[in-house]
């Protein structure tokens, strides 16, 4: 068997989640290096070009994207400032094992909070996020999120 296609994404947000739900912005960037574009046109591993997003390179994106909105959406409720959100996201495609599919999917999500918020319950949140995420819901690929939650300085 040769080693799986990997797909890696980066998604960015910065705000704050300290004035509650309709108070933060749910602009983000996402990108996959060296894509220079947002829009999946191509695959990446053929005759695609490597500068435009491809398919598998977006749906690791909405399961970032997802798990990101659905934290922050939970982390105001729970009145806990989120100041920056990082997610260096990978998804992985064996080759050689009919039928060819995006088999796993890690989300690093780096969490920085403006307070001392207790890093347990934060860490509960992200795992809500997960199981209320309805990309992760859809797709039959294993989603794993390992957050790394830190107090800004």
């Amino acid at each position: 068997m040769s080693d799986p296609h990997r797909y890696e994404v980066a998604l960015r947000w910065s705000g704050s989640t300290g004035l509650g739900w309709e108070g933060y912005g749910r602009e983000h960037t996402a990108t996959a290096p060296p894509a220079e574009q947002e829009v999946g046109l191509t695959t990446g591993e053929a005759q695609g070009d490597k500068r435009v997003l491809n398919p598998e390179q977006l749906l690791v994106m909405a399961a970032s994207s997802c798990q990101m909105l659905w934290f922050l959406h939970l982390a105001a409720k729970a009145r806990i400032d989120v100041v920056a959100y990082d997610d260096d996201a990978v998804g992985l495609m064996p080759t050689g094992e009919p039928p060819v599919r995006v088999t796993e999917i890690v989300l690093r999500p780096r969490i920085r909070l403006a307070s001392d918020s207790p890093v347990e319950r934060v860490d509960r949140l992200v795992h809500t996020a997960h199981e209320q995420c309805y990309i992760a819901n859809s797709l039959t690929s294993e989603i794993r999120v390992e957050p790394r939650i830190e107090h800004a300085r």
